[in-house]
């Protein structure tokens, strides 16, 4: 980090933390008192923890094996945990994402990277729909797979603390590409893999 870069993370942490100590004593809370006096710190530590991206996708989808069983066999990876931020409401959401490819020759990518491409898109403030194309869109345009299926379930904070306050209840997207689309078998293969 230059010192630019540094001088300008300061005066918006600065900010940040006044407004961390507005929404406290908005909620009728005196941001001073004891156990409260270091929470505007805490919670702009976590908000950047949590949207901390690993990797670029294109360098994490660059290195691939000639090693793979061939066209036509699909690789799916899952479930993969996650946390991600809904940028709706600042409240997390947590879920499982299948992702599964089927390599137009012998080149198949590292098993880590899978999770890690999820990890990248995650991590940042999301809406779990555009997560979802997200994935599935890196995939299709690092790897050229003939097909790419992804699938997130997860649960929402913001739909379970406030508002319908429905804890528990699911939602779940799909993207699918290329002959997972196009192709009923192939569809019906990904979507049994990925329960």
């Amino acid at each position: 980090m230059n010192a630019t870069d540094a001088a300008e993370t300061a005066r918006l942490r600065k900010i940040a933390t006044e407004g961390v100590r507005a929404m406290i004593a908005l909620t009728g809370d005196d941001p001073d008192r004891a156990g409260l006096e270091d929470t505007p710190r805490r919670v702009i530590d976590a908000l950047i923890d949590m949207t901390d991206r690993p990797g670029d996708p294109a360098a994490l989808l660059a290195r691939v094996f000639g090693e793979g069983t061939g066209s036509g066999q699909m690789i799916t990876v899952g479930p993969i945990p996650f946390d991600s931020v809904c940028e709706h409401h600042l409240l997390p959401f947590t879920g499982r994402a299948w992702v599964a490819y089927i390599p137009a020759g012998q080149d198949v990518v590292g098993l880590s990277k899978l999770p890690r491409l999820v990890d990248h898109f995650a991590r940042r403030l999301q809406v779990q729909e555009r997560l979802t194309e997200q994935i599935a869109d890196a995939i299709a345009t690092h790897l050229s797979p003939v097909g790419v299926g992804v699938k997130v379930t997860s649960t929402h904070s913001c739909m379970a603390v406030r508002g319908v306050r429905k804890p528990g209840a699911q939602m779940t997207t799909t993207a699918l590409r290329g002959v997972l689309l196009t192709e009923p078998a192939a569809r019906a293969e990904f979507l049994d893999a990925a329960r």
